[in-house]
């Protein structure tokens, strides 16, 4: 025997339907994260701050979806879809291999890709101009400034250890640039391929005796971090980092890098522009200038290695 519904309970039912309904007028921002790391959550807070700033109050005039791949390459297609079939406004989407799979799946919504190094190298755009209904913010580091910040604290340091994740082409890029850069100041690279998060470990070893800094980039190896720092420490090699919370976490000696809620910023100056009716070809993507980089020493590693601190670095405990 059915049971039929209370007055109650049709009216709460009712006004349920008509909250879901009226939120679903709401314009979508939907966005892909690679994972649960520092400086990608910092982008996206910076880029919902700009958004606020810009009037878009969440919940009231803009909504968001996020969604997280954790790392995991196998998940971009069923989380991009899954997303898309939302009806997003724009879609946000965060790292190398997430763009460049939404760019190739995605036509009808227009995307914005953040914290991607090298966004021409990746094939998204062409040189500085939006291609399709693509553009974004990149996190492009200034190596050069970071090489001559090393310089100016560890001058004997000559030679740079990096890992890179073979399955990520922002990472290849970023040896790349490190190579350019680091002949430019007399130094050079050992860059170390990485195939499997679990090799970190055993490839570490392959700087021992070689390498005098170990540098950390914009690359989803910030998620071993404290397995490279761990290993780093065994040899008695500093860690340099792109991004601050490391260094305040005792990981990384010091950081010079982009501040990466000014990049969350960049992408969400070009959704605010989306939102207000703008075109994705008319929209240049942006990329970050010197003074959105910040530099920051811990005070206890500093002194463990003999380092002078700088005047323009901010110091933590």
């Amino acid at each position: 025997m059915k049971k039929k519904l209370s007055t109650a309970m049709v009216a709460v039912a009712m006004l349920l339907g008509g909250c879901n309904s009226e939120k679903q007028k709401i314009p979508l921002v939907a966005i892909v994260n690679y994972g649960q790391i520092p400086p990608l959550l910092a982008s996206i807070d910076g880029l919902k701050r700009e958004l606020a700033e810009s009037g878009f109050a969440e919940n009231k005039n803009v909504r968001y979806e996020i969604a997280d791949i954790a790392f995991d390459h196998s998940l971009i297609p069923q989380t991009v879809t899954s997303l898309k079939n939302h009806n997003p406004k724009v879609m946000v989407v965060i790292s190398t291999p997430i763009a460049q799979f939404a760019k190739g799946r995605i036509r009808d919504v227009p995307l914005v890709y953040s914290a991607i190094t090298d966004p021409v190298d990746a094939k998204l755009i062409a040189r500085t101009e939006s291609v399709d209904n693509i553009t974004g913010s990149s996190d492009m580091q200034n190596l050069k400034a970071l090489l001559k910040f090393v310089c100016s604290i560890l001058p004997q340091a000559k030679t740079i250890g990096m890992l890179y994740a073979t399955s990520d082409c922002n990472d290849t890029a970023q040896v790349n640039i490190m190579h350019r850069e680091a002949g430019e100041v007399g130094m050079s690279i050992i860059a170390i391929p990485v195939d499997q998060m679990r090799d970190i470990p055993v490839r570490m070893q392959e700087f021992r005796g070689k390498a005098d800094i170990i540098y950390v980039g914009a690359s989803g190896l910030q998620s071993a971090l404290a397995v490279i720092s761990g290993e780093a420490g065994k040899m008695n090699i500093p860690v340099f980092n792109m991004e601050e919370q490391s260094v305040r976490d005792g990981l990384a000696m010091a950081s010079f890098g982009v501040n990466y809620e000014s990049v969350g910023r960049n992408a969400g100056k070009l959704v605010v522009k989306l939102l207000n009716g703008s075109a994705v070809k008319d929209l240049a993507p942006l990329f970050p200038k010197i003074e959105d980089h910040k530099c920051f020493i811990n005070k206890k590693l500093a002194k463990k290695f003999a380092v002078k601190i700088p005047k323009n670095a901010t110091v933590v405990e």
